[in-house]
This record gives structure tokens, C-alpha cells and sequence, in this order.
């Protein structure tokens, strides 16, 4: 009962290197981007190698499924980090909001600032589709098989994220030298 009653009086915890709540109008600065950048490295690399582990698994489509739900939170985890995702955009100033989805679409980003979908997990997964097909076909053949479907695997995956976290990295520089005069003046 007195755990309970502790719960409710602690504030929550912040979110290691994610960009923080009270400076929503402020952006990170060039030293708390490159640490999150750090961070979300490490982050794509590990959810890679669970969808490599994954591949392994000689059950068709199990790899495929993974590849999706893991491609999917890597990319939310990602926008979070940054201070990216649509309701951490939403409490912006309207200026500053609309200059970080300038930023998404001039880094030509369709992750940066959305909800990502499992049909736009999807078509990003088939933008490296020709892999994905040998990784399929890959399968069928004993043990060497399921070594090639996991390392397709974790190659798409690590691509898609580190893309994923320059295109944050680059919105949030963008961002941060971004001074409030700039914002007003072309608004």
C-alpha cells in the first residue's frame, strides 16, 4: 500500500536522451544531438540484430512479421529520441512546428514527424525488396540458408535506421540553429 501511495507522488522519469519536455520550444543542442544520434546508432543496431535473430527461425513469414513490428518501434523510438514524433511536434510554437516539417520534407524524409504506420513499414521494407526476396528463397536451403536470410535481414534493417537517424539528426540541426527572430521574421 505505501509503494502505491510513493507512485503517485514521484514525477515520472525522463526518458534517457530524449530531447527534454520542458525545452518543447527550444531545440537540442549540436552536442545533445550527436549523443542522441549515438544512442539511436546503438538502438538500430540492436533491434537489427533481433530481426536478424529472427530470420533464423525456418518458420515462412515469422521473419517477415519481425521485420515489420521491429522496423516499425525502431522508427517511433527514433522520432522520440529526437523530439520528432508528431505530439512532441504538436506542443511547438505553430512557426517552429511548420519549420520542422520544412525540415522532414527538405531532408526528403517521410518517417521524420509521422505515424508510422505497418503499411509504410511496408513499402520501406520493399524499398529493399530484391533482398528481401533472396532472403525468402534463402530459407529453403539448410542451415547456410538461414544464415544469409538473417544477415539480408539485419542489413535492411541497419540501412533503413541509420538513414532514419541522419534524417533526424539533420531536422534537429536545422532546428537548433534556428533562432526565434528567424522564425517570426518569415512566418
Amino acid at each position: 500500500m505505501a509503494s502505491t501511495a510513493l507512485a503517485t507522488v514521484r514525477p515520472p522519469r525522463k526518458k534517457r536522451g530524449a530531447v527534454n519536455a520542458d525545452r518543447a520550444s527550444l531545440a537540442p543542442t549540436p552536442r545533445e544531438i550527436a549523443q542522441i544520434a549515438r544512442e539511436c546508432r546503438k538502438l538500430v543496431t540492436r533491434r537489427a540484430l533481433v530481426a536478424a535473430g529472427a530470420s533464423i527461425v525456418p518458420l515462412p513469414g515469422v521473419d517477415v512479421a519481425v521485420d515489420i513490428s521491429v522496423l516499425m518501434r525502431m522508427i517511433e523510438q527514433v522520432n522520440e529520441r529526437f523530439g520528432l514524433t508528431p505530439e512532441q511536434l504538436e506542443q511547438l510554437a505553430p512557426q517552429r512546428r511548420l519549420f520542422a516539417y520544412k525540415a522532414a520534407l527538405g531532408v526528403g524524409s517521410a518517417l521524420v514527424g509521422r505515424m508510422v504506420t505497418r503499411e509504410l513499414a511496408i513499402k520501406l521494407l520493399k524499398t529493399v525488396g530484391m533482398r528481401l526476396s533472396a532472403k525468402q528463397a534463402a530459407k529453403y536451403v539448410p542451415f547456410a540458408g538461414q544464415a544469409i536470410a538473417a544477415s539480408i535481414s539485419f542489413a535492411a534493417l541497419k540501412r533503413l535506421g541509420d538513414r532514419h537517424v541522419e534524417d533526424c539528426v539533420r531536422v534537429a540541426q536545422t532546428l537548433s540553429e534556428l533562432r526565434d527572430d528567424d522564425v517570426v521574421a518569415s512566418y
